[in-house]
């Protein structure tokens, strides 16, 4: 657990019906600024594209994975460099900002960097046309020979706790994992923000050349929402399941991507969404 990610505090423990001041541990929240720099290597250019709050921790397979699930980059190759902007003149802001560094023949789409790629939820007409957008950026088919018993899907929730470190000790962040169909867990990250933890862990599949991940099952420590299986129709991931419980329009993104979508894995019991012949009982 890297310190960056907990702060201690005092607090004023009430337990029935007495109090007791006593130490205890927060997850860090810092607001993370991710800027491109592109164009010709003497017309160099930059452009700061978005600000997410997240915990300090895995900030360049957050920008990378951004980048990816965004559909912004295909390829890690088309990236040369990733470094923080120490140059700032506040020291608060000293590991806030990254500047990704891409190539000169990087072909930048500026309506994505507007986050025009998708829109809200709450609203059916702009949810088709949010899905009709992620199957034209999508260039990875899900793999629907991929399949994992009900067994080895049961034992994922606890596989993943046992990573979450900072969870453990706060209580306060998301957490998401990779495992194969025999349960390995491949990699896992946690944020205080759910679609952070798995631009993190997106971002780390890549850098390690593990995209396309047609051969694997998300984890996610909450709910499944529309963004998130977004992310992983980019990565090509052919099941999600969630210990909480997916969203309509996530379902129906699910469904239009052939993703296999489980949701309130925990107890003992799940329900299958969609997609339910990659689920061997």
């Amino acid at each position: 657990m890297s310190k960056a990610s907990v702060r201690a505090a005092q607090i004023i423990k009430v337990s029935e019906g007495s109090r007791s001041v006593q130490s205890d541990l927060l997850a860090v929240e810092e607001p993370l600024e991710i800027r491109l720099g592109f164009g010709l290597n003497q017309q160099r250019e930059q452009k700061s594209i978005s600000v997410t709050m997240r915990t300090p921790g895995h900030d360049f397979e957050l920008a990378l994975g951004f980048l990816f699930t965004e559909g912004i980059i295909k390829d890690k190759a088309e990236i040369v460099q990733i470094k923080y902007c120490t140059d700032t003149n506040s020291l608060e802001n000293k590991f806030n900002i990254v500047r990704v560094e891409l190539n000169e023949n990087a072909n930048i789409d500026f309506v994505k960097l507007q986050r025009n790629f998708y829109t809200t939820s709450s609203c059916g007409v702009c949810g088709k046309s949010s899905i009709e957008a992620i199957r034209t950026a999508c260039d990875i088919q899900t793999n629907n020979s991929f399949c994992i018993t009900h067994t080895t899907l049961l034992s994922l929730p606890q596989a993943l706790r046992k990573q979450q470190n900072v969870f453990e000790y706060t209580g306060g962040l998301h957490g998401c994992a990779l495992f194969n169909n025999s349960g390995e867990l491949l990699l896992s990250r946690e944020d205080v923000g759910r679609h952070n933890a798995l631009d993190k862990l997106i971002g780390a599949a890549l850098g390690s050349g593990m995209i396309p991940l047609v051969n694997t099952v998300l984890l996610l420590s909450g709910r499944a929402s529309f963004e998130l299986i977004q992310k992983a129709a980019m990565a090509g991931i052919p099941v999600v399941a969630a210990v909480g419980a997916p969203s309509s329009l996530a379902v129906q993104l699910a469904k239009d991507m052939n993703i296999t979508l489980v949701g309130f894995l925990r107890d003992e019991r799940f329900n299958i969404y969609c997609g339910a012949k990659r689920i061997k009982m």
